[in-house]
């Protein structure tokens, strides 16, 4: 009985780590900076074949960062030179960036993809008047 207790909550903590991917809140002000939090404890971190893609709304491309450089090939216009990432975390599976000077449009969901990995850490921007 015991047994079969404790095989249950195991798994139902590992359902809510794979499948119910929390969304974190950020509530910020327009013209202002903000945090979007990414983090990842699934493995080691060599930077080689990790690739972070940071989305806005399933499609905008916000940030990527591949093999621990930021990439702004492929950003989407609005978000040129308003990205910041943390280089310097990387390797601690800190993939979180920095965006400035807000706009109300930066307003929704934004999801942090993992390469290699089954987190896909998820922001909710709330974006406030001065």
């Amino acid at each position: 009985m015991m047994i079969s207790c404790f095989f249950i909550c195991v798994f139902a903590v590992l359902i809510n780590k794979v499948f119910l991917q929390d969304t974190v809140d950020v509530e910020a002000v327009i013209g202002g900076s903000v945090l979007l939090p990414c983090s990842s404890t699934e493995h080691d971190h060599k930077l080689q074949g990790i690739n972070v893609h940071w989305r806005h709304s399933g499609s905008k491309i916000v940030c990527d960062i591949t093999e621990g450089s930021h990439s702004q090939e492929k950003q989407d216009p609005e978000y040129k030179n308003r990205t910041e990432t943390f280089p310097e975390e990387y390797k601690r599976g800190n993939f979180s960036i920095k965006l400035h000077k807000l706009i109300y449009a930066d307003a929704g969901k934004y999801i942090c993809y993992i390469t290699h990995s089954s987190e896909h850490p998820t922001v909710q921007l709330i974006i406030n008047g001065v």
